[in-house]
């Protein structure tokens, strides 16, 4: 029978409750499956770092056994099967959730999942036997797609998503490759599993100066039409971002004098980042330019939405101070996912702008801001290219 599917892939947050803005840590990158002696274990040692960083939620891989050509868990076969990750046992990873869930707050096989080809979309003909229902979203080569519009599918995953909440102690997810099932199909597992924090994986190309509002729109429509409560990765601001550093940072403010991303039309469902496992790591395929990442954090740590940070930055980069000081100034002001943002400029060499009226903010090299700055402002916080202010 087959067992290796390209699914909903929900690859997992461990959640602490709310004692601040939420704020999200990625803690992997794409060789964390290499890693000797095994990657939870290894993450234990930087419990306390993250936890000191003012960090709410901790995103980690995906936890089941996966195919041998897909090492990094993006592939599952026996999602049952944890002792199998080639990130470390089952035992390994309940230790590591445990340890977050104490240090970073104080209160975030049978024949199940083994499905034929009639469990399979019927337009996926590699592997489908023509009996089930239409793919409902693109289709994914490497592996089979799964009809989630089977109820047997439907009651199995949901069964398994709890399991891990209830017995390895995961909160919430991430939906993988949400392009590919129609947002409806979110909508169930939410609804069925109702996680603290869940996040979707919706990546399509940007065209700067063409498509930024519909891209972004895009991203609101699918949050939507999942329910209303799950999140979206902002890539919008991520390929604004991208090139708004590069000399032009006039990007960052749309034609209604706010933000262009997703962080403009539906800041309290934007998950905004820097980098990930794929964008940046070994991957690279769309990374932040490397020697700007503080600007790009900088923005995203003073602006509403939910900011993520990568683990490479934090740790490799050697940024964790400075990361860490951004944080504290956020959590300090009260800065969330509602924030109001009013943009005092947007230049090729300046961005400047005001935060909920207690933060005040700049990235680019222009040194001469003129008036911009109050006297009732003092500097919190400076960089290359970067500074945060706060009313004395």
């Amino acid at each position: 029978m087959m067992t290796s599917l390209c699914f909903i892939s929900v690859f997992l947050f461990v959640f602490p409750s709310f004692a601040s803005a939420a704020l999200l840590f990625q803690g992997f990158n794409w060789e964390s499956c290499n890693k000797a002696g095994g990657w939870y274990n290894f993450l234990q040692n930087s419990v306390s770092d993250i936890a000191n960083a003012g960090v709410t939620h901790v995103w980690l891989p995906p936890p089941s056994q996966s195919v041998d050509v897909a090492p990094q868990g993006y592939l599952p076969g026996r999602l049952y099967d944890i002792d199998a990750s080639k990130y470390g046992s089952q035992a390994e990873l309940k230790s590591l959730i445990d340890a977050f869930h104490q240090r970073v707050s104080s209160g975030t096989s049978d024949d199940r999942l083994d499905w034929g080809p009639s469990f399979i979309c019927k337009d996926d003909t590699d592997y489908s036997d023509g009996t089930g229902n239409p793919d409902t979203g693109l289709n994914y080569p490497p592996a089979p797609d799964i009809d989630h519009l089977d109820p047997r599918v439907q009651k199995e995953l949901s069964d398994w998503m709890n399991w891990l909440k209830t017995e390895i102690g995961f909160d919430g997810w991430r939906f993988d490759y949400v392009i590919g099932y129609a947002p409806s199909i979110a909508k169930i597992y939410m609804d069925q599993t109702s996680p603290d924090f869940a996040v979707g994986e919706k990546w399509e190309d940007l065209s700067l100066g063409q498509n930024e509002d519909s891209h972004r729109g895009a991203l609101k429509d699918w949050v939507q039409a999942a329910g209303g409560v799950v999140k979206a990765f902002d890539f919008t601001t991520k390929g604004v971002l991208n090139a708004a550093v590069q000399g032009e940072l006039f990007r960052l403010k749309d034609s209604n004098g706010k933000p262009p991303g997703m962080i403009g039309l539906l800041p309290q469902n934007a998950v905004t980042f820097i980098d990930n496992h794929d964008t940046g790591s070994t991957q690279n395929k769309w990374p932040f330019p490397s020697d700007k990442v503080m600007q790009g954090y900088a923005y995203i740590l003073t602006h509403p939405g939910v900011p993520s940070i990568f683990y490479d930055h934090f740790f490799d980069f050697g940024l964790k101070d400075e990361i860490t000081k951004l944080v504290v100034i956020r959590n300090r002001n009260g800065i969330n996912t509602s924030s109001s943002v009013n943009i005092l400029a947007s230049d090729s060499d300046l961005y400047m702008a005001s935060i909920d009226d207690k933060i005040i903010m700049k990235i680019g090299p222009k040194m001469d801001l003129g008036n911009l700055v109050p006297s009732n402002y003092q500097l919190a916080t400076s960089g290359n290219n970067y500074a945060v202010w706060e009313k004395k």
